[in-house]
């Protein structure tokens, strides 16, 4: 698994926590000058079988443990934790190579080789170390891991020949340690090898920084530990406490390296995601990726058993998961109840946009009750699983083949063939129910009831809708009754100035003709002119604001917005005048339609006082459509030129020239639309 990164800690404990962790880095340095400012501290301690015996053990293990960064690397092929690892195998190897070339053990004397196997060791091993923090990207650890068995090859050959060379005595690593300036030789060297533990030591700490870990935390101090071990050796004097002071260095640097080793591994209960806190960011996010797919996975079994309302599975379940993605039965534990987690969190995630959904197509207009419910389940069931929704009929709810009564309401959330039922509730009544799985889910019960609840008020404001849309499209155009019924603010006193295509339709010769019949003869007469000129304007989009005896005016433009109001509403003249003249074909003594067409500006809003309003408009423009419809031809559209220009091409037209129209001071420049089909005006 990634790596677990500790609770978060208070702000205040920070700073205190980071100055002890100084505190007792600097302790080791604070212990050295002590005894080099004191000789008579730094006794001679000179015990060869305890060196050998306590060195040879600590190496052997962290041996082991770079073997072990080794292969995690190999694992998951990533250049800076093989750099880690041969920093930690140099360092231990020369370690060992160090306890073998002990004086009295396996060699007789100790020579050059035993005073400087592990300070060159060091050396290596700090090269390593600040190669390991660099900012490698992907390519650059693909290179590295392409060395790797050349780096294993010559570190092993190097640590081999020395131990050889040692033990046989091979010149010069027999050669006595004052033979040579083995001192002044080594301090710039060792000098470098310190300021480079320093330095990788500095860019883990910032990774740590970014990305809390007791792994990169005690990778930090160990660097640091071999830094001052690295001084040591060169001021301490052989034998002496100073000297033994940088042997207690290493065990320490690399305690704390096993110590978050061995923790990280309680945590995972696998070795396999234990250093992952020091790989690149190339397989970190190859590694979230792999997780996230384990995870995936898992949400995916658990959806599964969800919908078919099985048990969940469970951790022990899945043999051929863990091994697929190397997973431990810990890490199975983790990655369950992550995907537990977000599996729950997905599903809360869906119902909620279910319902928000359910509540959306609960829109203002006409509906089919049945044809609702089917609607809604295809929103719901995939987020609520295999529900059923069944409506009350005859005094009975059936759904399927199970059947309710409809006072099911005192009996909320029981439980019918293995199913919860819950009520929909409209008006205090019964109007269905609602069944749905059993789950174990402490919330599943909830969640359906809050199902429940949303369809009791989506179904009341279906039938309400309904009712009201009845009415009121009985009465007033479609636009204006559907936006009241979305926005009853709109019914307000008031208006604003919009342009609009204003349409005045009359039937010539209805007065000499209402004094030649019955009353009857002209309401059937109007019923049927009316019944063909409203679904010409409504199917443009027109809204008819009033009839008034023959006569209608509709707008265009308002209150819906057209910015093709002018095409829409020549149209609907056009197509009325069409209508109109197959009635009168049929019935030669009925009078005929002419209409008026003006485009302009014109308040529009609601007219009228605080007990009785209608909507309506007012202005030049609506004045002078009227007085166009006027001047028509019976049969014909005449309409105003600014409409004119808003049809631009594509119509036939003939113009009126400049007409005087009562209660205007100017003229109106006139036209008669005769088609829309052609692209030529006619003049």
């Amino acid at each position: 698994m990634a790596e677990t990164t500790s609770p978060a800690r208070p702000r205040s404990a920070r700073p205190v926590r980071f100055i002890v962790w100084s505190l007792h880095l600097a302790a080791p340095l604070a212990g050295l000058w002590i005894l080099l400012a004191r000789p008579h501290l730094d006794v001679e301690w000179h015990h060869n079988p305890g060196h050998f015996w306590l060195v040879l053990g600590v190496a052997l293990i962290n041996v082991a443990m770079g073997l072990w960064m080794g292969v995690a690397a190999r694992r998951r092929e990533d250049g800076r934790l093989f750099l880690v690892s041969l920093a930690f195998l140099s360092s231990a190897g020369f370690l060992a190579v160090h306890a073998l070339l002990t004086p009295g053990m396996l060699v007789a004397d100790a020579g050059i080789g035993f005073d400087l196997s592990h300070p060159v060791g060091l050396i290596i091993a700090s090269v390593f170390a600040f190669a390991s923090s660099l900012d490698l990207n992907a390519e650059r650890g693909a290179r590295a891991m392409r060395a790797e068995r050349l780096l294993w090859a010559l570190l092993i050959v190097l640590m081999v020949a020395w131990t050889v060379a040692g033990l046989l005595g091979t010149p010069p690593l027999h050669l006595p340690a004052q033979a040579r300036d083995v001192e002044g030789a080594m301090v710039p060297i060792a000098a470098a090898s310190a300021l480079l533990y320093v330095a990788a030591a500095v860019r883990y700490f910032l990774m740590f920084r970014r990305t809390a870990s007791a792994v990169l935390l005690s990778l930090v101090t160990a660097f640091v530990l071999l830094a001052e071990a690295m001084v040591t050796v060169i001021l301490a004097d052989k034998w002496h406490l100073s000297w033994w002071h940088w042997h207690v260095l290493l065990v320490a640097a690399f305690g704390f390296i096993a110590y978050s080793a061995y923790v990280q591994y309680r945590r995972e209960g696998a070795t396999a995601g234990v250093f992952d806190a020091i790989v690149l960011e190339e397989t970190a996010r190859r590694i979230r990726a792999e997780y996230e797919e384990a995870i995936e996975e898992f949400v995916a079994l658990l959806g599964e058993g969800e919908r078919t309302g099985s048990a969940p599975p469970r951790g022990a379940d899945f043999a051929a998961f863990a091994e697929r993605f190397r997973l431990s039965e810990g890490q199975i534990a983790v990655v369950e109840r992550a995907a537990a987690a977000l599996a729950a969190e997905r599903a809360t995630s869906r119902r909620l946009a279910a319902l928000a959904e359910v509540a959306r197509r609960t829109r203002v207009g006409d509906q089919d009750e049945d044809a609702f419910v089917r609607s809604v389940l295809e929103v719901v069931r995939p987020a609520y699983g295999d529900v059923n929704i069944g409506l009350a009929s005859d005094g009975r709810i059936r759904v399927e083949d199970r059947v309710y009564p409809v006072g099911l309401g005192e009996e909320a959330g029981t439980v019918r063939d293995g199913r919860s039922v819950r009520p929909l509730v409209v008006r205090g009544g019964t109007a269905g129910v609602l069944e749905g799985p059993l789950r174990e889910e402490e919330d599943s019960t909830a969640s359906l009831a809050v199902l429940a609840g949303q369809l009791s008020i989506s179904l009341e404001n279906v039938r309400l809708y309904r009712e009201l849309g009845t009415l009121f499209r009985q009465y007033m155009s479609p636009d204006v009754a559907a936006s009241l019924l979305a926005d009853p603010d709109q019914a307000a006193l008031g208006g604003r100035v919009l342009e609009v295509s204003a349409l005045f339709a009359d039937l010539r010769g209805f007065t000499t003709f209402s004094e030649a019949v019955e009353p009857a003869e002209i309401v059937r007469m109007l019923n049927r002119y009316h019944s063909a000129a409203v679904p010409c304007v409504l199917d443009n989009g027109g809204t008819i604001v009033q009839f008034v005896g023959d006569a209608l005016l509709a707008l265009f433009n308002a209150p819906a917005r057209q910015g093709d109001h002018a095409h829409r509403a020549v149209r609907a003249a056009l197509a009325m005048r069409d209508a109109s003249e197959r009635i009168a074909e049929e019935n030669p003594d009925w009078p005929r339609f002419r209409i008026g067409v003006n485009t302009g500006p014109a308040l529009v809003g609601n007219i009228g006082s605080e007990e009785l309003r209608g909507f309506n408009a007012m202005g030049d423009a609506v004045n002078v459509a009227a007085r166009l419809q006027a001047m028509a031809e019976p049969g014909r559209v005449v309409v105003g030129d600014a409409t004119l220009r808003a049809l631009g091409e594509g119509v036939r037209s003939r113009s009126l020239g400049d007409l005087a129209v009562k209660g205007r001071h100017g003229t109106v420049l006139a036209h008669e639309v005769l088609s829309a089909g052609a692209a030529v005006e006619t003049p």
